[in-house]
């Protein structure tokens, strides 16, 4: 089964407004590609520390009424340091909480600044003891974990072979709080990309089979003249880099970001016509008894083959969930091709 991962919504759960709840319930209630595949409802970093009671108090009070109708998946991202006992007790509290109150609403939780093997392991310990005292069934919360910590990027290969023995889902890069734990500097402005990070952390997820999201772009405006516009360029440009070295999905800080990290991450018409044709022509080809066939100048073999059916079973995925977003993209041919096509 193809897991949604396009896009990592962190919402703030409590915010200093009317409505401290304004932008959980804009998350909860999104439509078309506005809708995060993963709404991560923010009690750590996006909500003040005079907030934090209030801000679970507002996931329990909307997960009810918005959480059925909700087209994606709903991972509350609690407090959690491996360095801080006090933020571990608070984040130990706040997944009691979540888990006894509308646990039955959500799909996991996130744990951010995870540090080496063994915090992680006590991270889901956490979590089942929490699943346990609230009466659900063993395993119905997985847990996600942010990389944002020099001691989890020692443990990056451990922490993702924890998987098999494990309900850990996905790994989330934190670049901000790693920058600066390293040291680093925001020379010129910007902060590095860590290329390396990214990579191992695309090849680790992919070899234990989590996802893995890249890491916030903040720079949401750019001003010129006096008039401020939204970055689209920019977020566009990470967002195409983690997809090209297989990062599964991107970290949006706005509706703007997931729609645009949604698309990016969904195949394209010309692509899913183009491996389409590649899987009609191998299936041909095996049913005369061939191993593989000349499409458009390019061998279609098994390997090559698997390639072009993740882009369909993508677009099925895609389909199950968000019927409104293939039906904007693709003509009714080429979904009804998507559709029906076999896969062996």
């Amino acid at each position: 089964m193809t897991r949604l991962s396009r896009t990592f919504q962190t919402a703030p759960a409590a915010v200093p407004r009317d409505n401290s709840a304004k932008f959980l319930d804009s998350g909860l209630t999104s439509e078309g590609f506005q809708t995060p595949d993963w709404l991560v409802p923010d009690i750590e970093d996006g909500t003040a520390p005079s907030m934090k009671a209030e801000a679970v108090d507002n996931v329990v009070d909307r997960l009810p009424d918005h959480a059925p109708e909700f087209a994606g998946e709903i991972r509350p991202r609690v407090e959690w340091a491996y360095d801080d006992a006090a933020f571990r007790e608070r984040g130990t509290e706040q997944v009691r909480r979540l888990a006894g109150d509308v646990g039955e609403h959500l799909d996991g939780i996130v744990f951010p600044k995870v540090g080496r093997i063994d915090d992680v392991r006590a991270a889901a310990g956490v979590l089942a003891d929490a699943e346990r005292e609230a009466g659900l069934a063993d395993g119905a919360l997985d847990m996600a974990v942010i990389l944002e910590t020099a001691p989890a990027r020692s443990d990056l290969r451990e922490i993702c072979r924890f998987a098999s023995e494990s309900r850990l889902a996905g790994l989330v890069f934190g670049p901000v709080d790693y920058t600066a734990e390293l040291g680093g500097r925001a020379l010129h402005g910007e902060r590095p990309r860590w290329d390396g990070l990214l990579e191992a952390l695309s090849n680790e997820t992919s070899a234990a089979g989590v996802v893995a999201f890249g890491g916030p772009f903040d720079q949401l405006f750019h001003e010129r003249a006096g008039v401020s516009y939204y970055n689209a360029e920019g977020y566009a440009d990470q967002v195409e880099h983690e997809a090209t070295i297989g990062i599964d999905g991107s970290w949006s800080l706005h509706p703007k970001q997931t729609a645009q990290a949604n698309r990016i991450h969904t195949p394209g018409s010309e692509e899913l016509d183009r491996d389409l044709t590649k899987i009609e022509a191998f299936n041909d080809a095996k049913r005369e008894g061939t191993g593989a066939v000349v499409v458009s100048g390019q061998m279609v073999d098994e390997a090559t083959y698997k390639n072009f059916a993740n882009t369909v079973l993508t677009v099925r995925a895609i389909d199950d969930a968000h019927p409104e977003q293939t039906a904007e993209l693709y003509d009714d041919d080429l979904l009804e091709r998507a559709l029906s096509v076999e896969l062996a």
